[in-house]
């Protein structure tokens, strides 16, 4: 059996950190911190804990989630951020809503989910590793292609060493969940769709997998590379990008038939990765890193972003507006 160990840091922390869930709605500091290349870093969260995951529904309403089960929320495009408690100390690997209201976490092995912004949260679905033969699952990223069918990738582990894959898929909204068997018992670590039938998911070893039929059947595309890609992102079936450890960057402008390696000016590790347009990109990582592009990825230029010793982990845009959230509580906001 293949033994793949864990890589990518903010998901290799034990359940169980000891914060006790802060009641009411907690608002968090405001104080600006660095201010360079149209980048705004400020600390939201709480210091000392990682934020691992942002989700904007529109440009006002957005949600950040970390470490000990925070989960933030702003009705003003970051301006101001208030805790919305979830009964859950693991930490959160992804949030992500269809709507302004419907929404999903995804905490260690469990699936929380809203119907009401996130006013209240409630355990949508638990998976047990007694339904795995005792090793213990791990959910890293969630998508739906629309208010029935949504999946989500992770691993099996034990003793901290991965022992297979994880691709699980709902057709009900989340209701119930199936397994899925892939061609890979390594790590997954994230998903993206465009429309509802084609969709990517990347993990361990440098592997893509792609399915033209709505996840019925999942094929390994050729990536070219063994290292590990943590992030992937499609702005229509054919234009994608994918970025990993040592400074990979992947594009593909044939929807994954072919993967084309582009030069990065940096070999840190690369976490996340957004198109605001064709033309117009960004990729945040670790030690604070952030890339730019404008003309569709074919080249990438180093940002200073202020924040040298912050790993940014998470990373969403929309036309006007990006966020990055990251390690210490960062949040960074930029505006056109």
């Amino acid at each position: 059996m293949e033994t793949v160990m864990h890589t990518r840091g903010k998901f290799g922390r034990s359940a169980g950190a000891s914060l006790a869930l802060l009641g009411g709605c907690l608002l968090f500091g405001v104080a600006a911190l660095a201010a360079q290349n149209g980048w705004k870093a400020e600390q939201r969260g709480q210091a000392g804990k990682d934020l691992n995951a942002v989700h904007f529904s529109d440009s006002k309403r957005g949600w950040a989630a970390g470490d000990d089960g925070i989960v933030m929320h702003t009705e003003d495009g970051g301006r101001t951020w208030a805790r919305q408690l979830i009964d859950t100390t693991d930490s959160i690997n992804d949030i992500y809503f269809r709507d302004k209201e419907d929404g999903y976490v995804l905490a260690g092995n469990r699936v929380f989910k809203t119907e009401d912004g996130g006013a209240t949260w409630r355990e949508a679905a638990q998976f047990v590793p007694a339904n795995f033969n005792g090793a213990t699952p791990e959910l890293y990223s969630v998508r739906f292609t629309g208010k029935k069918k949504g999946w989500i990738v992770g691993s099996v582990s034990r003793r901290e060493a991965v022992i297979d894959s994880l691709v699980l898929f709902t057709d009900d909204g989340g209701g119930s969940w199936r397994r899925q068997r892939v061609p890979t018992r390594g790590e997954l670590i994230h998903l993206d769709f465009s429309g509802d039938k084609r969709g990517w998911i990347v993990g361990a070893g440098g592997v893509i997998l792609h399915t033209e039929d709505g996840g019925t059947r999942w094929a390994a595309q050729r990536s070219g590379t063994n290292a590990t890609l943590y992030h992937v992102d499609f702005r229509n079936e054919d234009d994608g990008w994918t970025i990993g450890e040592r400074g990979t960057i992947l594009r593909t402008t044939n929807g994954g038939a072919a993967w084309s390696p582009v030069k990065a000016p940096v070999r840190s590790t690369l976490l996340s990765v957004k198109f605001a347009s064709d033309k117009d990109g960004w990729i945040v990582g670790r030690g604070g890193v952030i890339l730019r592009s404008e003309d569709g990825g074919q080249t990438w230029v180093q940002q200073q972003s202020g924040r040298a010793k912050e790993n940014l982990y998470a990373l969403f845009l929309d036309k006007k507006k990006g966020w990055a959230v990251g390690s210490n509580g960062v949040v960074m906001q930029y505006e056109r």
